[in-house]
């Protein structure tokens, strides 16, 4: 099992930035590629952002690109998504996600979840 925390949400204008961070707990961290998803009010969740467990790979949805970082500490069992110049249309409760193996941009293939952190962006 693992077991995911995220923190680092909150309200920021558009055009602001903010860094989320999702602590892993469990076994052993460094085995899972992980991903980034969001879910807007009334809409699917939907793929941001995924690594590969060494940090080696990302791959980022276009609407993120040069926008958002997503990277991994290993050592602190600890994935970050650093989000610059924050839109309106990024405002969702965000989910970090661990699978074993390659990464993915598909929510069906992740097997566990956190709880979610909302970011709010104002216009």
């Amino acid at each position: 099992q693992v077991q995911l925390v995220e923190s680092g949400g909150g309200l920021v204008q558009a055009g602001g930035s903010l860094r989320l961070s999702c602590v892993a707990s469990g076994r052993t961290f460094s085995s899972y590629a992980m991903g980034w998803f969001r879910q807007a009010p009334g809409k699917e969740r939907e793929f941001v952002a995924t690594i590969k467990w060494n940090g080696g790979y990302t791959y980022y949805t276009d609407s993120v690109k040069g926008r958002f970082t997503i990277s991994r500490d290993n050592a602190k069992n600890t994935v970050y998504l650093q989000m610059n110049s924050l839109k309106p249309e990024d405002t969702a409760v965000y989910y970090c996600a661990a699978k074993i193996g390659s990464i993915s941009t598909s929510r069906i293939e992740y097997d566990y979840w956190g709880q979610g952190t909302q970011v709010t962006v104002s216009s």
